[in-house]
C-alpha cells in the first residue's frame, strides 16, 4: 500500500472516530469544535487525495491520441 493510501486510511479512520465522538453528544464545546476543526481539515486532506487520483486515472486511461480509452475495471484485491 503506498504512502497516500495509508494516509487516506489514516484519516477516514480519525474521521470514524471523531464522528462518533461527537454523536455520543457529551463532548464539552470546546473539545467538540476542535474535533469539527480537525474533521474539517481531515476532510480537506481526503478530497485532494481522491482528486489526485482520479486525475491518475484519466491520465492512465488517456490513449495514444489523448481521447479516453474505455476499459473494464477488473478489481485485483489490492
Amino acid at each position: 500500500m503506498n504512502r497516500n493510501s495509508q494516509s487516506f486510511e489514516k484519516s477516514m479512520n480519525r474521521l470514524e472516530e471523531i464522528v462518533r465522538s461527537m454523536e455520543r453528544g457529551d463532548l464539552p464545546l470546546e473539545k467538540a469544535l476542535s474535533m469539527f476543526e480537525e474533521g474539517t481539515a481531515l476532510i480537506a486532506s481526503c478530497h485532494k487525495l481522491l482528486d489526485e487520483a482520479e486525475l491518475k486515472v484519466l491520465k492512465l486511461s488517456k490513449g495514444s491520441d489523448g481521447n479516453p480509452v474505455e476499459k473494464e475495471f477488473v478489481y485485483d484485491g489490492e
